[in-house]
């Protein structure tokens, strides 16, 4: 069916739109007034380890045993959240190679990284954003600890490909959430809400005239675009709408972006706090995190070299030791988020009940390379874990299925994502 120009008009859509979006529901409300307790909000959150993690000392010693908990030099670590999260392995992308590239398709599936020819494709995230569009502040964030550039910038990705910049400054991240604007910023922003308003009045007004030219082939293409143009309007008016609505409070101090680039296991801790602090406000429902410790030296005891050189450590003792302290000391921090999301009451349950948390790598074996058998655990979400799932590591099962689950954990109607062949076997809600 053809979109007319008249159905996406701006200012009608502003007018209809005006309250759509929802003001935050307060559980001492629902209760006092009689109503039963509301559901749990769903959340997911994806981490990202852009060099990722040594196998040897990664993935469990034994293998699954019913009841038993994954073991491993790295997995020990977590021990305080066994039965709260399921270590994968024999799992990877089908054709994600590319070497360092394949971090940029952590969340898409896309094959190929790297070639000229490549073309990304939208990320888990952004599904899930697009769905929740108007149900909190933030859509999304896309967050990242990082040294300068690299392919490993950002996990999100848009419908059309276009990769999402990722906010680095912890300082900025925590203004945007928790911090009124003065009168003069708040102005600013609402005038740039308006213009953004007013290039799409010009792109419609330049659509309508095309959509008089096109031949009937390309009418599916033209809708689609127009489909685009009305999710980028209903954007807006959830811009508007929330700047006029107070931010939340939270007892956690406005933190100071912290300079040094080689405190990268600090720089984590504090994105850590924030990535929560902002689900628990249900400022967002969506988080990826891309932390790249290239041409960093953590500030980690025992660590006086670079981490992309360690990776490339040939089997030399010395390095693969001074590695593995960096990769605990990742672990460790990783320990800290869960047990922030684990103190948080909600319902009968935590935050972390109700937060799927990925994190892992495109990279099986860092080394050589190699993106085949990915490190991955999943956290959380409510999900019976069986501790250890384990496929075929020579004839891994796609990434892309365990995406299909946590769509439909989170309660999105999925049948398939990128390369997935289904849903993943083993994990039960």
């Amino acid at each position: 069916m053809t979109v007319h120009r008249h159905s996406f008009s701006r200012r009608a859509l502003l007018r209809a739109c005006g309250a759509a979006v929802p003001a935050p529901f307060l559980e001492s409300a629902a209760f006092g007034s009689g109503r039963a307790a509301p559901q749990p909000l769903k959340r997911m959150v994806f981490i990202h380890n852009a060099l990722g993690m040594m196998p040897q000392f990664f993935f469990p010693t034994s293998k699954p045993s019913a009841g038993a908990a994954p073991s491993s030099p790295y997995l020990d670590l977590l021990a305080d959240h066994r039965g709260r999260f399921t270590v994968f392995s024999g799992i990877s992308h089908p054709e994600v190679d590319g070497n360092h590239h394949a971090a940029q398709c952590f969340l898409t599936g896309a094959p190929h990284p790297g070639q000229p020819s490549f073309r990304n494709t939208i990320s888990l995230d952004q599904v899930v954003a697009e769905k929740l569009a108007t149900e909190t502040r933030f859509p999304f964030l896309a967050i990242s600890v990082r040294n300068g550039e690299h392919y490993s910038d950002t996990l999100s990705v848009s419908r059309s490909g276009v990769p999402i910049p990722a906010e680095t400054s912890p300082k900025r991240l925590y203004r945007s959430l928790f911090v009124a604007g003065t009168a003069a910023e708040q102005a600013a922003t609402m005038r740039r809400i308006e213009a953004g308003g007013s290039v799409l009045d010009l792109v419609l007004d330049k659509a309508a005239s095309l959509e008089k030219r096109v031949h009937s082939a390309d009418r599916g293409r033209l809708d689609q675009f127009f489909t685009s143009v009305r999710a980028l309007e209903a954007r807006l008016v959830q811009a508007r709408e929330w700047e006029h609505m107070p931010k939340p409070k939270v007892d956690y101090p406005e933190p100071n972006d912290i300079a040094d680039a080689n405190e990268v296991i600090a720089k984590s801790k504090l994105m850590f706090d924030l990535l929560r602090l902002a689900l628990e406000t249900d400022s967002t429902r969506s988080v990826t995190l891309s932390i790249a410790t290239f041409s960093t030296i953590p500030h980690v005891p025992g660590v006086k070299s670079e981490v992309h050189g360690l990776t490339h450590h040939g089997n030399e003792p010395d390095k693969i030791a001074e590695l593995r302290k960096i990769e605990e000391a990742q672990m460790a921090a990783f320990s800290t988020l869960l047990a922030g999301l684990a103190g948080v009451r909600e319902g009968d349950g935590t935050l972390l009940d109700h937060t799927q948390v990925l994190y892992g790598s495109c990279l099986g074996n860092a080394n050589a390379h190699a993106t085949a058998n990915l490190p991955l655990i999943l956290a959380g979400g409510g999900y019976r874990h069986p501790g250890h799932l384990a496929f075929d590591e020579k004839r891994n099962e796609p990434l892309a299925n365990l995406f299909v689950t946590m769509l439909r954990r989170f309660g999105l109607e999925a049948e398939s994502f990128a390369t997935s062949t289904g849903s993943l076997r083993g994990l039960d809600a």
